[in-house]
């Protein structure tokens, strides 16, 4: 499949459409600004991208910059629209079922309903909320494998930030024989839920979603997007001027 670089990692040339189409086994990963200055110190982060099979753009800014490269990317993909997308595609496949790993207590099984009652059918038959910092306890993990595969879905969707929730997948995605496909989504639960609402269709379109966010959430994102992520601007003109090097690569 076509892709282009974006500093250290390939993002895949594709279109939601095609996505759809094509996405039947795999991990799907929705690299935006914060994962690429994250994936510039986090050598674990950086392994679990080159193992991943769909790494798909998440991001309006990440869509815009690429008009820069040789190589421009079709159009981006937000990881919450898209399941939305995906769920609605499958909606009457009975061989797709959906297992919801994430949020707050209570929240995914909210998101489950939803789904469900939108759908018309139970097309996702679980949904977990883990303890905070559950990816630390091996206990807590091994029951968290056991739910999934007893529940029998082939679709898994982790939502619980990252670089959590696409380390997680990783670890243990050989011991979910039964699950084809792997999404790592951050809030898309949240939304689904409706605890969490999405930026105005306007802020999607002109790439501001990310500042609604921080609007809406301030004390959790302002650094996140106007000190952290600010590094993504600096590593990209490198790149542009071909002066960029992958901390990773010898």
């Amino acid at each position: 499949m076509n892709s282009i670089d974006f500093l250290n990692i390939r993002i895949q040339v594709i279109t939601q459409h095609k996505l759809l189409e094509t996405l039947n086994k795999g991990v799907l990963i929705t690299p935006n600004v914060d994962h690429l200055v994250k994936l510039q110190r986090d050598k674990a982060f950086y392994d679990v991208y080159q193992q991943a099979e769909w790494v798909v753009c998440d991001s309006k800014i990440l869509y815009l910059m690429s008009k820069l490269l040789k190589k421009s990317l079709p159009e981006a993909i937000p990881g919450s629209s898209f399941f939305t997308a995906y769920y609605m595609y499958h909606k009457d496949d009975v061989n797709c079922k959906i297992f919801l790993l994430g949020a707050a207590e209570g929240i995914a099984e909210k998101a489950r309903n939803n789904i469900n009652e939108k759908v018309g059918r139970e097309i996702v038959v679980g949904a977990h909320s883990p303890s905070y910092g559950f990816e630390k306890n091996d206990q807590e993990c091994e029951e968290l494998v056991r739910i999934v595969n007893e529940s029998g879905a082939n679709v898994l969707l982790v939502g619980v930030g990252a670089p959590k929730q696409e380390k997680w997948i990783m670890k243990y995605r050989d011991r979910m024989p039964g699950v084809e496909v792997f999404m790592a989504l951050g809030a898309t639960i949240d939304f689904e839920a409706g605890t969490l609402k999405r930026a105005p269709l306007v802020w999607q379109k002109c790439g501001m979603e990310w500042l609604y966010r921080v609007i809406k959430e301030p004390k959790r994102l302002f650094k996140r997007y106007f000190v952290d992520d600010m590094q993504f601007f600096y590593y990209f003109t490198r790149q542009l001027l071909g002066i960029y090097k992958d901390p990773f690569k010898k």
